[in-house]
């Protein structure tokens, strides 16, 4: 289990930072935030079948994370999945198998867990490749407990991605996902500091 500091330390890309695998650089797009969807945590499960198919006993967790995993949150179509390997900087021993599997490799950031991330097209959804005790999958799964149980939170954050989008799509040519990201970012980290010390993380 990560240590309390851990779990409560903000990250920042590092200035030179390129987590892009070549040729998949997001390129801006009109953001849409969509009432929650009944169907999303069945999309969930039939990815997860997909997975653990590809990597069978590889797989030590999967979780259903993101504003799709919580019931009456707003969100971007898009499913969001944590899941834990061994070693995620170990890619043989696990990418050509999800990409047999149709997962295509977007994004690779050592510098943050080892963070991998996979696209699928159908249901679309993004894979979050991690390590054993991630920090990152603690907070995850700390949030979504927290948005479920705490609703004035979840309508802050609901209207912060409306607005996050409508300052995107304002754009010429809408924007990209990081940039929607970055703008709803200061609403997390209040939500995510009322979190961790209702917690007992922080003081």
């Amino acid at each position: 289990m990560p240590s309390d500091e851990e779990i409560t330390r903000y990250h920042h890309d590092p200035p030179a930072g390129d987590p892009w695998v070549e040729g998949q650089a997001d390129a801006p797009y009109r953001i849409e935030v969509c009432e929650y969807d009944d169907a999303w945590p069945a999309g969930f499960a039939s990815l997860e079948a997909v997975i653990r198919n590809a990597l069978g006993d590889r797989v030590l967790e999967i979780h259903h994370v993101g504003s799709t995993s919580v019931p009456g949150l707003p969100a971007k179509p898009v499913i969001d999945i944590d899941l834990v390997v061994a070693d995620p900087a170990d890619e043989p021993a696990y990418l050509p198998d999800l990409q047999a599997a149709g997962f295509i490799h977007r994004i690779r950031e050592p510098w943050w867990h080892e963070h991998r991330l996979l696209r699928y097209d159908d249901p679309v959804s993004f894979v979050h490749v991690f390590g054993p005790d991630c920090p990152e999958v603690v907070r995850h799964l700390m949030f979504q407990a927290w948005l479920r149980d705490h609703p004035d939170d979840l309508t802050t954050y609901a209207e912060a991605k409306r607005t996050a989008a409508a300052e995107m799509n304002a754009r010429p040519g809408g924007g990209t996902g990081m940039d929607y990201n970055r703008h709803k970012e200061p609403v997390v980290q209040e939500i995510y500091d009322r979190m961790f010390r209702a917690n007992g993380l922080l003081a």
